[in-house]
């Protein structure tokens, strides 16, 4: 048939010819962005796959600069805690040297002060001034921010990391389960001797050895068991051991202690006898209470005999005990009368008092950590999961070193001019183990807050970049594989749709002719 109003075949050679030359724009889209999908249409369900790895790809970067930054900040702080470090031990050399009084004048014990005090306020001045982009780094900023703390139940408190997970603040709390004990040696002042309780019946030469130390101590016979406590008590700073009459009453007996609590081998005492009685035997022994028994209350009357045989054993040697406590439902390790935990949730170390410490049945103490902190996002997620907080607190001169000293929570500030452990009143009192617990205490933060940072540096942050770059790999590979167009497949299809094109455009050209034919007809 021959029509002329309706050219059939150059409609379809339009139509292929369309088809050829959207294929062909497509190819040459792909070509210059080199990606597969560009909009929408081009793939639906894999735009939508990608968008979401891309997002991914976003956070894992900034994960990565995070933990990088993270680590620049951990950089900067360790090098100001360097340099208190070479302080402290200056300060060190100096209370060390100044204690050697039979080599040095008065003139030199002030010039040591004077260096000493310089040394202090310049530890002070670093945490003040540790900065990095403006981030004060030293001065408290970065600790958390208790509130409630009992100081009768809770002498010193540090908190490591908190975790608030959406909550304004935590709280803790802290139960004794086992009370804290230092090693004890009893010894009866009922010597079986009318008229001779609460004195030895021969002579008896001691070997005292404690935390400090070793003396030997000798005493005559018919020696009160008080002179005894005296003698021992003027060497405490050489043993480490201490002695005190049961109940203040010689008659009753008398205790030998250490000055430390704790279970660790070093606060060990040992109360060894050397000589043999004068007249055969004599009613000097010792006993301390067994490991699975409370220490009795004396004061609230004992009987010996009872003791003795059921719930003492006779010994030389004693360790005491470490605290134990439950902080917030987790069982802290003790030390002595700190205790600490570790965990993701939280990390506290704290120093309790003596008298809380030592009492289980006390009711619980509570605190509340109402802020603060430093809170590094180390993930692309923002969750609990993939942040870490850390505390990290002043370290001036007035926060550093806490140490119990007669009852009392000292600093390192303390050993400034006229703070009551200087030079000179140490010198005065004849007394250096103040300053030098205080200083050792004081070292021993620092040196413990700088492997904190550097544990966190290398057991966090570098894995965490390493894990990061890992994950960045991947998404990346994945997502080029949905996204990104494979240059010889479209290459080849780009010639097949110019070929197709030329080709369209020929019959479309032929198409249009051949209603010309017609023309013919009409003679």
């Amino acid at each position: 048939m021959a029509r002329i109003n309706s050219n059939i075949p150059s409609l379809i050679a339009q139509s292929r010819l369309k088809g050829s030359n959207a294929n062909l724009s497509t190819r040459l889209e792909r070509l210059s962005t080199g990606l597969r999908i560009n909009r929408g249409k081009d793939d639906p369900a894999g735009l939508i796959i990608s968008e979401r790895i891309r997002s991914d790809i976003e956070g894992v970067n900034q994960g990565i600069r995070n933990a990088e930054r993270a680590s620049s900040v951990i950089a900067t702080t360790e090098s100001a805690l360097a340099e208190i470090n070479d302080l402290l031990n200056s300060i060190r050399s100096l209370i060390v040297e100044a204690a050697n009084t039979g080599a040095n004048s008065e003139i030199e014990r002030r010039a040591n002060q004077d260096q000493i005090d310089s040394a202090i306020a310049s530890i002070t001045r670093i945490s003040n001034t540790a900065t990095f982009g403006g981030l004060k780094l030293l001065n408290g900023n970065q600790d958390y921010v208790l509130s409630g703390v009992d100081d009768s139940a809770i002498d010193k408190a540090r908190v490591l990391n908190a975790s608030f997970n959406g909550a304004t603040s935590v709280d803790v709390e802290v139960e004794v389960l086992t009370s804290a004990q230092v090693g004890a040696l009893y010894l009866n002042g009922d010597n079986g001797v009318v008229g001779q309780e609460g004195r030895l019946l021969s002579s008896l030469e001691l070997e005292l050895r404690g935390p400090y130390g070793v003396q030997v101590v000798s005493f005559l016979q018919s020696t009160t068991y008080d002179t005894i406590a005296n003698a021992i008590n003027s060497l405490r700073a050489f043993t480490g051991v201490e002695a005190e009459l049961i109940n203040g009453n010689a008659n009753s007996g008398l205790i030998f202690k250490s000055v430390e609590y704790g279970s660790s081998n070093d606060r060990m005492i040992t109360v060894k006898r050397l000589n043999p009685p004068d007249q055969g035997a004599d009613s000097f022994q010792l006993y301390k209470f067994l490991d699975t028994q409370p220490i009795p209350d004396f004061s609230a009357g004992f009987d010996w005999a009872t003791w003795q045989s059921t719930i003492m054993t006779a010994a030389t040697s004693d360790t005491g005990q470490d605290v134990q406590a439950i902080v917030n439902g987790i069982l802290a390790s003790g030390k002595g009368l700190q205790i600490s935990t570790n965990s993701a949730s939280l990390g506290v170390d704290l120093l309790l008092d003596e008298d809380f410490a030592t009492d289980p049945s006390l009711t619980p103490t509570e605190f509340t950590i109402t802020g603060g902190g430093a809170l590094f996002q180390l993930g692309p997620e923002i969750s609990s999961q993939q942040q870490a907080g850390l505390g990290i607190q002043s370290v001036a001169a007035s926060a550093l070193g806490g140490t119990l000293v007669g009852g009392v929570v000292d600093f390192l500030n303390s050993l400034e001019t006229g703070r009551g452990n200087s030079i000179e009143e140490s010198y005065q009192a004849n007394n250096w183990q103040p300053a030098q617990l205080i200083l050792a205490s004081a070292i021993d933060e620092i040196s413990r807050l700088r492997g904190r940072l550097g544990a966190f540096e290398r057991n966090v942050l570098d894995p965490n970049v390493r894990s990061l770059t890992s994950s960045l790999e991947n998404l990346t590979a994945s997502n080029a594989v949905i996204r990104d167009a494979d240059f010889a497949r479209e290459t080849s299809e780009l010639s097949r749709a110019q070929i197709l094109a030329a080709a369209g455009t020929t019959v479309l050209g032929l198409a249009n002719q051949q209603s010309q034919s017609v023309l013919q007809l009409l003679g």
